[in-house]
């Protein structure tokens, strides 16, 4: 029997128009205005927002799910494919809420993985945009759930073999189930203000363990930027485009590549004012982001996690148009002194630099680490070996400046000398040492100290305090430790810049492929 008379090419091609239009009206008007009712954008208004205009090309437009409903459900919930942000290739995968609140289902994790793995392969960053309310119901329920197309090999991870590459995310309504999921692969997380991130929305905690909770209790910025599910909250979904703008310009593509230079551009602050910014006196506070002004190029400070671990400042900059990682203390939060989520902070940072070939700065006006129970039930011990020991295993350029103090583990964890940097330096008002002076001579001397008081009063016993804190001063002066050479050398305020770059042209050596 002859086949039946196929359909003209015209006819395929209208057929094609046709399911186009389907895939690109969303959930349709209706949906689509409900989501724009809630104060947020279409998944595809978020990709028009955040790549080159006209750069996207997608893959698996077409795609249906395997339950089919008498409804289209427009690629199965989820937007994949290829563009450009400020020209540089990236792959994107971008979660539809307007079909069926973005829920997974085994097509739409298809099209994901698929685009994950040759985002890894091809050595591209991987944009995510996440909006979804976990699996779906019922294309997930039974034998279904345990069948779903994950490639943990590939999905959560670059494959084996091939460079890392940055995956930057972008939490933009409720990030639950699967979103929660991309949201914890990716090197950078920004989130809007009205988002949340969690393993599970409310309704579902709710019919499970009977807890009632909204949205921002379970995993709204304020909880999400302390535990670093979120690495930088913006008002606004452009502002959120924007961020992942930003924050690609400091990264390579993969980690085998160099990362991007830009122009040079001198400091905001002239280097004049380093003289006067920072008060001798050890125990005053002041602001280390003017420090920070006066040594990186103008307008190139972008911070990573700010609301976290307030007393370590990490952030991405540029130094003569070079990015860098810098990570300094800031006295006006608990006098610059360490805990757990800092600890915690400033190891995750520096792993990102050193994976993606960005030189580490670090700006010390540290008094040690924590202590007490709470630091201890947060984990204070854990996270500075973590620390110290990735630190120690760095590849890149690795820089210290002792500003005005650095005191017991706290200098290490900052990038002192048993981490290997490749150049120390201190400003000429630095100290060192296992504790600071007034607490030292208190705990290692308060058997003496008690018995001057008995022999001869208070003031005998103010008198003995005051020579011994002297001597432990005068021990503590960054002199000695220069003299000895466990500091390289001890610097002019001013030339903190310049000696930077020069620590960092020289700590590239002549290795291949990123210096």
């Amino acid at each position: 029997m002859d086949r039946p008379t196929p359909p003209t090419m015209q006819e395929r091609l209208e057929e094609l128009q046709k399911r186009r239009d389907i895939a690109l009206a969303m959930g349709g008007p209706e949906k689509v205005q409900r989501h724009h009712d809630s104060g947020r954008l279409t998944v595809r208004e978020r990709i028009a927002g955040v790549l080159d205009e006209g750069s996207f090309y997608e893959i698996g437009m077409l795609a249906e799910p395997e339950l089919r409903k008498e409804k289209p459900i427009p690629g199965d919930g989820c937007v994949t494919g290829f563009g450009r942000i400020d020209g540089r290739k990236v792959c994107l995968i971008g979660i539809d809420a307007t079909t069926l609140a973005g829920t997974t289902a085994p097509i739409s994790m298809r099209k994901q993985g698929r685009i994950a793995a040759y985002a890894a392969k091809k050595g591209l960053p991987l944009i995510l945009l996440c909006d979804a309310d976990g699996g779906r119901i019922p294309d997930v329920m039974g034998w279904r759930f345990s069948g779903l197309p994950f490639d943990f090999s590939s999905f959560l991870q670059t494959p084996e073999g091939y460079p890392e590459i940055p995956r930057i995310a972008a939490v933009l309504g409720p990030g639950y189930g699967d979103s929660a999921l991309h949201a914890g692969t990716a090197h950078i997380i920004v989130m809007t203000e009205t988002s949340s991130i969690a393993l599970s929305g409310p309704s579902v905690v709710e019919s499970a363990i009977g807890e009632k909770v909204t949205d921002q209790e379970l995993g709204g910025p304020e909880h999400a930027q302390e535990i670093g599910t979120a690495h930088l909250v913006v008002p606004t979904e452009d502002e959120a485009f924007d961020a992942i703008a930003a924050y690609l310009s400091y990264l390579p593509n993969n980690a085998a590549r160099p990362a991007p230079r830009a122009p040079a551009v001198e400091p905001r602050l002239d280097r004049e004012t380093l003289l006067d910014v920072v008060p001798t006196n050890p125990k005053q506070a002041y602001d280390m982001h003017d420090v920070i002004d006066a040594i990186v190029d103008a307008d190139t400070f972008l911070p990573w996690r700010p609301e976290a671990g307030k007393a370590l400042i990490t952030a991405f900059v540029r130094m003569e148009g070079q990015a860098v990682g810098i990570i300094a203390n800031n006295p006006r939060h608990g006098a610059g002194a360490l805990d757990a989520r800092a600890l915690e902070k400033a190891h995750n940072f520096i792993d990102m630099c050193d994976t993606f070939n960005l030189p580490l700065v670090f700006l010390q006006d540290v008094p040690g680490l924590m202590i007490g129970i709470q630091a201890e039930r947060q984990g204070i011990v854990q996270w500075y070996e973590r620390l110290v020991a990735r630190l120690a295993r760095t590849k890149v350029p690795h820089v210290a400046v002792v500003v005005r103090k650095a005191f017991g583990g706290g200098h290490y964890a900052m990038g002192g000398r048993p981490t290997l940097p490749d150049l120390l330096v201190c400003w000429p008002i630095a100290e060192l040492g296992f504790m600071a002076p007034e607490t030292g001579v208190v705990t290692v001397n308060r058997r003496m100290l008690e018995q001057a008081e008995a022999d001869g009063g208070r003031e005998a016993r103010d008198k003995l305090e005051m020579e011994l804190t002297q001597e432990w001063i005068d021990e503590s002066a960054a002199w000695e430790s220069a003299a000895h050479t466990f500091v390289d050398d001890i610097i002019d305020p001013r030339d903190t810049r310049s000696v930077i770059l020069t620590g960092i042209e020289f700590g590239w050596g002549d290795r291949d492929g990123v210096g």
